[in-house]
């Protein structure tokens, strides 16, 4: 497995954006992202699974502990750090740059194509 570089994967990105509404089991993430991304996107449980653990190892997400349910099974349900909320703010912002450089890259060629 390669190292953590620190850099956020386009799922560990999906995970913060879906946890800043509120806390979700792993599997509402994965529902809350296909569902965002739509176009039949389907999220490995394997990918989400290993992208949770490197957001909780960097501090950006932590589990929250929940009540054991009904049928005796124990949920793990995860929120977004304070660390987290910054981290993704830094990403988005980063993203607007990189948007914003490609909108522009694009009407060169536009006016190039003339």
């Amino acid at each position: 497995m390669p190292a953590d570089d620190g850099r956020l994967s386009n799922v560990m990105t999906e995970i913060l954006i879906t946890l800043s509404g509120e806390p979700l089991h792993g599997y509402a993430i994965k529902l809350d992202i296909e569902d965002r991304i739509g176009d039949g996107y389907a999220l490995g449980s394997g990918s989400l699974y290993q992208a949770l653990q490197r957001l909780e190892r960097r501090g950006l997400i932590a589990e929250v502990p929940e009540l054991v349910t009904d049928d005796a099974r124990r949920g793990r349900t995860y929120r977004i750090e304070t660390a987290g909320t910054q981290r993704l703010r830094d990403e988005l912002e980063r993203m607007d740059r990189v948007l914003a450089d490609a909108r522009r890259n694009d009407i060169r060629i536009a006016e190039r194509a003339s």
